[in-house]
């Protein structure tokens, strides 16, 4: 069967209380956001110590670490904030092994200097090509290192953007290091959401077997507002990565709330990864029942 997380970070509050109101939601597994109100876990303040408690106190609230956020733009065109960006990245990957999953995500970045999620025209050139799988080998490496797993996570508007984008990059850095991050509304744009079960099943076809976790969100045309979107989910120091709605022709709202087949995706998802854990996000704390009872739902519709 499926587990259903939850990202931490939809919960802006102090360690112990955290773990709590997730539990008591029904969830049995999260994927860890590296931010609690009681805790500084910024760069050169993570300890294995620190790292221990975090994933004691999950695990004693029945929430075992399935995955571990490092979102971040791993090709800032700016070399001195990529080298900050980059260098929290590679200190949560260092101790993955201490938080109780190897798995650390972040999507391939843009060469926008204003936004981690807008198009750049150099993010579809061979020099950013170049450069963006110079900077996911390195991760890799130093994710093998670890005993850890740098997880790719593709996103249409950045530099790895398209499944054959995926493909390419996994034959280009064909190391044990490296593993995918599913979530198919990222694969969708104005030209290919009316395509829905045919984009769906050439996602799925041709990427099945290099899936580790599962994201559940949901894809719609955004309407008249092509600008980029965020919402507020409650904490004013968090991250854009779950503040974060969609830019241009597409929004990326909370499961149940737009177009995806979501029979479709979970039963292509279970084909392989039948005991996959799923992750809801892009939702605010208030929603989250909401979202959970529908994603509930959908897998025991598909007797997942």
């Amino acid at each position: 069967m499926m587990q259903t997380g939850i990202f931490t970070a939809y919960f802006p509050y102090a360690l112990e209380e955290t773990a709590k109101k997730i539990r008591a939601l029904g969830f049995n597994t999260v994927q860890l956001d590296m931010h609690f109100k009681d805790m500084d876990l910024s760069a050169g303040n993570i300890t294995k110590e620190k790292c221990v408690r975090i994933r004691e106190t999950f695990r004693d609230h029945d929430l075992p670490v399935s995955a571990i956020s490092g979102y971040t733009n791993i090709v800032h065109p700016d070399a001195g904030e990529r080298g900050k960006r980059n260098g929290l990245l590679k200190e949560v990957i260092a101790h993955a092994q201490y938080l109780g999953s190897p798995y650390v995500i972040s999507e391939t970045g843009t060469f926008d200097t204003g936004s981690d999620w807008v198009h750049h025209p150099k993010n579809k050139t061979e020099e950013g090509w170049e450069d963006c799988r110079a900077v996911i080998t390195d991760l890799a490496q130093h994710a093998y290192d670890h005993g850890a797993v740098f997880l790719l996570e593709t996103y249409v508007n950045n530099v790895v953007g398209s499944v054959e984008e995926t493909l390419r990059m996994f034959a280009e850095v064909d190391h044990p290091g490296l593993g995918l991050l599913m979530d198919p509304t990222n694969y969708f744009e104005a030209h290919n959401i009316d395509r829905m079960d045919e984009t769906l099943n050439h996602v799925f076809d041709a990427l099945s077997d290099r899936i580790c976790i599962a994201h559940a969100k949901d894809v719609k045309r955004s309407g008249e507002d092509k600008a980029e979107k965020h919402s507020d989910i409650g904490d004013d120091t968090a991250h854009e990565s779950h503040t974060f709605r969609g830019v241009g022709e597409i929004e990326l709202p909370a499961p149940g709330l737009g177009e995806l087949n979501y029979d479709l995706y979970l039963k292509r998802l279970a084909k392989k990864h039948p005991n996959i854990p799923i992750i809801i996000e892009h939702l605010e704390e208030a929603d989250v029942p909401r979202a959970k009872t529908f994603l509930d739902g959908k897998l025991r519709a598909q007797g997942l």
